[in-house]
């Protein structure tokens, strides 16, 4: 049986670090799963229920419903934006967590990490992010945790899946992650 995991990257930017540790995590990803770093949440527009009708969804939307429908378990990487999570990671969030009670979240679990500038890697925002992947029915990961702070000065010159204390530890991640994804779901 393979796990497939869905990578949810909360910077846009092209040369992110949250970006890279996603990148790291694809090919950390344990034998036997596999794990997509998910394109185009820049596409999706900011959730309005008005715009969640059936046959009128914007594509993008569909996409990003069809490949969590797709997942076993999700990884958010998000840095730290004003103190809190990025509006394009939120949107997503938002998005998955409808119809309610039946969301593409649901009853899945889900991992936070990421790396941010400032000397916490991002915690609050991480912390954020459990919270609403919690309340959008995702069985979270609550001891799973990864925050790698200074990304600037660490990654300036080295990609994260070079910087062996963090590819151990995003590696322990995803083995924790795969495991919970493949074991029965409870009745």
């Amino acid at each position: 049986m393979s796990v497939r995991i869905l990578a949810l990257v909360g910077s846009l930017r092209a040369g992110s670090h949250n970006r890279q540790l996603a990148e790291a995590a694809v090919k950390l990803a344990p034998e036997g799963t596999e794990v997509e770093l998910y394109e185009g949440l820049a596409d999706v527009p900011f959730y309005n229920e008005d715009l969640d009708v059936e046959g009128s969804l914007a594509e993008a939307a569909v996409r990003l419903r069809e490949a969590a429908g797709r997942a076993d378990a999700f990884l958010l990487f998000s840095p730290e934006y004003n103190g809190t999570i990025p509006a394009v990671l939120k949107n997503a969030i938002d998005w998955l967590s409808r119809p309610r009670g039946a969301g593409g979240f649901m009853g899945k679990p889900a991992a936070v990490v990421g790396t941010a500038y400032g000397q916490f890697g991002g915690v609050w925002a991480q912390d954020e992010a459990r919270k609403a992947l919690g309340i959008a029915g995702a069985e979270v990961l609550e001891d799973v945790k990864l925050s790698v702070p200074g990304s600037v000065v660490r990654f300036a010159e080295t990609h994260p899946l070079d910087d062996a204390e963090v590819a151990d530890q995003l590696a322990a991640v995803l083995t924790r992650l795969s495991a919970e994804a493949g074991r029965p779901a409870a009745v």
